[in-house]
C-alpha cells in the first residue's frame, strides 16, 4: 500500500486525437464578404465603387453582420475563389454602357439610344456614368441651356478636368454665375443629383442622331474650296444676301491663315508680300508666336521671301510685343483677303485640297 501513490504517479494518460473542426458552410454573399475583407487586409485596392449602389450596400451590410472566420474556412473560400478565376475564359463589360461601347459600330444608333433610355429608367442605374462618358461637345449645349443651378450640379458631378474644360467654353458672365452656384450645392441630397442626371441623360438621348459628322459651315466651305472661282463667288454673294453671318462663317471656313502652307504656292508668296502693308504683316507674324499651327504659316511666308526682308520682319516681330486677339484676327483676315484679291485677278491659283 505504501508504494501505490508512486505507482499511480507513473501512469501515463492516454493521448486522444481531437478531430479538427470542418470548414464552415458559407453563403455566396458571405464568401464575397470574406474575399473582399481578405484582399483589403492584404493592401489590395478594389474598385468597389464601380459596382451598382445596391450591390455595394449589400456587401457592406454583410460585412457588418460577420465576426470571426477560422483559418480552414478562409483557406477553403480563397481556394474556391482562385479556382473560379482560373476557369474564366471570357469576361463581359459590366453595365449597359460597357456593352454599348463594345457594340459600337455594330448596332444602329436608334437601338443604342433605346437601350440607354431603358437603362436610365432603372432605379439601379447611375445616369452620371452615362454623362461622364460623353464628349464635351455633347455636354456643352445642355450646360448652356439649363438653369444655373442644374449647370452647377452638373459641373460638381463630372470629373474635374471635364468640368474645367466645359467651364472654359462658357461665356464669361455665365461661367462666373455657374462657378458661384457650385458653392451653393453643399446641401443637395444624392437622390436629387440622381434625378438631375437622369433628366439630363434623357434629354441627350432624345436628341435625333446626326446624319453628318461636320456642321453646315464646314460642309459648304469644303464644297466651295474645290469649286471654280466664279461659282464660289456667285454662291458666296447669294449667301451674303440671304444670311450675311452664315456667309462670313463659310468664307472663314474656306480659307484661313493656317491653310497658307497647304493652299498658297510658295512661288506666289512675294506677290502677296508686295500688296500687304508691312504693319499688318508684322502683326500677323507676331501673333502666331507660341501657336504651332499659326507659326507654321508664318515660317512658310518667311521662308519664301528674301532673306534680308525675312530678317527685318523677325526683328520687328521681336519688338512687337503681345498682340491682342482682335488685332491678330484683323491682320490675318487682311492677309487672307489679299490672297483672295490675287486669286480673283488670276495672279494666284490656290492649291486645291485634292491636289
Amino acid at each position: 500500500m505504501a508504494g501505490e501513490p508512486l505507482a499511480l504517479a507513473r501512469i501515463t494518460p492516454a493521448v486522444r486525437a481531437v478531430a479538427a473542426a470542418p470548414p464552415r458552410s458559407l453563403s455566396p454573399r458571405e464568401k464575397a464578404a470574406v474575399i473582399v475583407r481578405f484582399l483589403l487586409s492584404e493592401g489590395s485596392s478594389l474598385p468597389l465603387s464601380k459596382l451598382p449602389d445596391h450591390m455595394q450596400a449589400a456587401l457592406t451590410e454583410q460585412m457588418g453582420q460577420m465576426r470571426l472566420v477560422d483559418r480552414r474556412t478562409l483557406a477553403q473560400v480563397v481556394e474556391e475563389f482562385a479556382e473560379e478565376l482560373d476557369q474564366v475564359g471570357l469576361a463581359f463589360p459590366g453595365g449597359i454602357e460597357g456593352a454599348l461601347s463594345v457594340m459600337d459600330g455594330h448596332i444602329s444608333t436608334t437601338a443604342a439610344n433605346r437601350l440607354r433610355r431603358l437603362a436610365g429608367a432603372s432605379a439601379k442605374a447611375d445616369p452620371w456614368d452615362r454623362l461622364t462618358a460623353l464628349p464635351v461637345d455633347r455636354l456643352l449645349p445642355v450646360l448652356e441651356e439649363e438653369s444655373i443651378e442644374v449647370a452647377a450640379v452638373m459641373l460638381s458631378k463630372l470629373p474635374v478636368p471635364k468640368s474645367a474644360e466645359l467651364l472654359g467654353k462658357l461665356p464669361g458672365a455665365r461661367a462666373r454665375r455657374v462657378a458661384y452656384a457650385v458653392s451653393q450645392t453643399g446641401n443637395v441630397d444624392p437622390e436629387t443629383v440622381r434625378r438631375i442626371g437622369a433628366s439630363l441623360a434623357s434629354q441627350l438621348d432624345a436628341q435625333p442622331p446626326r446624319a453628318f459628322d461636320t456642321g453646315p459651315v464646314e460642309r459648304v466651305g469644303a464644297i466651295l474650296n474645290v469649286s471654280a472661282a466664279l461659282t464660289r463667288e456667285d454662291v458666296l454673294q447669294g449667301l451674303e444676301e440671304a444670311d450675311a453671318a452664315f456667309a462670313e462663317q463659310v468664307r472663314r471656313a474656306i480659307f484661313t491663315f493656317v491653310h497658307l502652307p497647304a493652299r498658297l504656292p510658295a512661288r506666289d508668296v512675294p506677290k502677296l508680300i508686295r500688296i500687304l502693308d508691312q504693319p499688318v504683316l508684322v502683326t500677323a507674324l507676331a501673333a502666331s508666336l507660341g501657336q504651332p499651327a499659326l507659326e507654321a504659316a508664318s515660317d512658310f511666308l518667311l521662308a519664301n521671301m528674301s532673306p534680308r526682308m525675312a530678317q527685318g520682319l523677325r526683328e520687328e516681330m521681336a519688338t512687337r510685343g503681345k498682340v491682342k486677339d482682335k488685332d491678330a484676327e484683323a491682320a490675318m483676315s487682311a492677309i487672307v483677303t489679299a490672297i483672295r484679291q490675287l486669286e480673283a485677278t488670276g495672279e494666284v491659283v490656290l492649291i486645291r485640297e485634292d491636289e
